[in-house]
C-alpha cells in the first residue's frame, strides 16, 4: 500500500490496495491515513457491489441514514448520487459538510462514481483544521465560546420530488452545534459552520451573525486550504466530515454523473477547551 499526499494541507491518494479484499492490518494503516489526511482517494478499484461498499463502510462504525434522499432498492444504506439533463439539482453543488443538521452528523462519507461526464464534475475539498488554525488566537478564543444553528428544511423540502420522494408531513432535522469542534481521533480543532446548513450563530443578532458567518465562509474557502479531485471511472473517495467541507461542481450539464454514496454515523460534535493553536498567515504555504 502506498499513501501519497495530494496537497500539503489535505488529502492523499492510496494505491496498491483492493478495497474488496482488505485485511485488518491494511485497514489499521488505512484508518491512520484517514485521520492524518482527512480525504483518501482510491483509483483503479473495481465497481464495488452495494454489499461490498456497505461492508467497507461498516468497518468505520455504524452507518448513518440520510433524512431525505432516495436510496437504492434493497439497500437503504446506499444513497444514489445521480444528475442528468432533467435534474433540477445536483447533490453537493455548494460548500457544505454532509448533513451537519443532524444531532449526530456523519463521521465519514464514501462515494464511488460509476458513470462520469466527458469532462467536469470535479469535487473540491477544504480543510477546516487549516481554516481554524490560521485565525488569530483572539478570534479562535471567541469562536470557541459560540454555538451555531444547523437546519435543513430550506434544503430538503421537495428536493427529491422528481425522484419519487413524497415528504408531506415529514420534519427535517435541525441541531445546535459548537462553532469549533474537537476531532475525537486527532485531537485537533476544526471550524464547524458551513454555508449550506448553518443558518445563524446562537446569541447574536441577525446582522452580527450574518457578518461573522460571511467572514468565516470566505476564509474557509481559501485555495490554500483545498484539494481538487478529478474523478475517473470507479474512483472511490472517503472523506472525514468532522474536519472538511466539499463542493461537487455541477459544470457538466446536460451530461450524466452517477454513483453510490454510503455514510458512517458520527458522534454529537463537541469541543474540548484548550489554548488556541495559531499558524501564522505568512507560513500558510507550510500548512
Amino acid at each position: 500500500m502506498q499513501v501519497t499526499p495530494i496537497s500539503p494541507t489535505i488529502g492523499a491518494e492510496v494505491s496498491g490496495i483492493d478495497l474488496t479484499e482488505l485485511d485488518d492490518a491494511e485497514f489499521a494503516v488505512l484508518h491512520d491515513a484517514f485521520v492524518e489526511y482527512s480525504v483518501l482517494v482510491f483509483r483503479d478499484q473495481p465497481a464495488l457491489t452495494p454489499s461490498q461498499q456497505v461492508g467497507f463502510a461498516k468497518r468505520f462504525g455504524p452507518l448513518h441514514t440520510h433524512p431525505a434522499a432516495p436510496t437504492l432498492a434493497g439497500h437503504p444504506e446506499v444513497f444514489v448520487i445521480h444528475a442528468h439533463a432533467e435534474s433540477k439539482v445536483a447533490n453537493g453543488n455548494g460548500w457544505h459538510t454532509d448533513v451537519s443538521c443532524d444531532e449526530a452528523p456523519p463521521l465519514a462519507t464514501m462515494l464511488q462514481l460509476h458513470l462520469l461526464p466527458p469532462s467536469g464534475g470535479d469535487t473540491l475539498f477544504a480543510s477546516m483544521y487549516a481554516a481554524f488554525e490560521t485565525l488569530s488566537p483572539h478570534l479562535q478564543e471567541w469562536l470557541m465560546s459560540l454555538q451555531a444553528h444547523h437546519e435543513s428544511e430550506h434544503i430538503y423540502r421537495g428536493r427529491y420530488a422528481d425522484r419519487g420522494v413524497d415528504d408531506a408531513g415529514r420534519e427535517y432535522p435541525k441541531a445546535l452545534h459548537p462553532v469549533v469542534r474537537t476531532h475525537p481521533d486527532s485531537g485537533r480543532k476544526a471550524l464547524y459552520v458551513n454555508p449550506s446548513f448553518t443558518t445563524r450563530i446562537d446569541g447574536l443578532t441577525r446582522k452580527e451573525s450574518d457578518a461573522l458567518l460571511h467572514m468565516l465562509y470566505t476564509h474557509q474557502q481559501r485555495p490554500e486550504f483545498q484539494m481538487r479531485l478529478t474523478w475517473q471511472p470507479n474512483t472511490l473517495a472517503l472523506w472525514d466530515n468532522r474536519c472538511t467541507q466539499h463542493f461537487a461542481l455541477w459544470d457538466y450539464w446536460p451530461h450524466e454523473r452517477k454513483g453510490h454514496r454510503v455514510t458512517v454515523l458520527g458522534e454529537r460534535p463537541f469541543l474540548e477547551q484548550s489554548a488556541p493553536v495559531h499558524v501564522d498567515m505568512h507560513l500558510s504555504r507550510q500548512l
